[in-house]
């Protein structure tokens, strides 16, 4: 292995962590939110200073090797789609700490009833499939995995779509403040989505050496 393989290698290892990592801190705001946890609120915030560490670290990683060891051809579009995969991962990340925030800042529990209409706990179990299925795709390279991803951004697309219509017709009933924490929370999942599926996008140009959003334009 060369010097270039071994730092593509490495590269790659700590991206991997970084996936676990930002995984792991949507289950815990997973928990967070559903169990109204204040206590595992406030330990994804204090998490997030690492995962800003890993974010600059890794970025220092692929300007090394950009200027370097002058990756050519595939070594190059994965250090390119590592870097902005990496800033996608602080992304996703920093959605999950912000949306702890609202529950270690809020006084009272959501409403489980208001929950239940948002199918809230669907829409996470969607991006914890989404952030599994991504980080899979990464490891082990496939494409398939990596456009399983679009099709649950949908369906969190589409629960958000209904979230006002929902949130408003509970305004009455329901202290507003903390409905619209709520809100807040069903639009930044979906933004995390978002994110998931850029990354997705990254994993099939490195592997495919073409860009999936631009298709549509494309075929015009």
């Amino acid at each position: 292995m060369n010097n270039l393989e071994q730092e593509i290698s490495g590269l790659k290892r700590e991206l991997l962590k970084m996936f676990q990592l930002v995984e792991k801190q949507w289950r815990k705001s997973s928990i967070a939110i559903l169990e109204f946890d204040q206590d595992i609120a406030e330990e994804i915030s204090s998490t997030e200073n690492r995962v800003n560490a890993m974010e600059i670290a890794i970025d220092r990683e692929c300007e090394n090797i950009l200027a370097l060891l002058s990756p050519v051809a595939i070594d190059l579009r994965f250090v390119l789609s590592a870097y902005k995969i990496n800033h996608e991962l602080e992304r996703v990340a920093d959605i999950a700490d912000s949306i702890a925030n609202y529950v270690s800042n809020n006084q009272t529990a959501y409403p489980s009833k208001v929950v239940a209409e948002l199918n809230l706990e669907d829409m996470l179990n969607q991006l914890l499939s989404m952030l599994s299925d991504i980080s899979d795709a990464f490891e082990y390279e496939d494409t398939k995995i990596a456009r399983k991803i679009f099709k649950k951004d949908k369906k969190l697309n589409q629960y958000n779509a209904e979230a006002t219509s929902i949130i408003l017709n509970n305004m009455d009933d329901f202290e507003r403040e903390n409905l619209m924490y709520l809100l807040s929370t069903i639009r930044k999942i979906e933004r995390a989505g978002d994110s998931i599926k850029n990354i997705g996008e990254e994993i099939i140009f490195h592997q495919e050496a073409r860009i999936v959003k631009h298709k549509k334009a494309d075929k015009k």
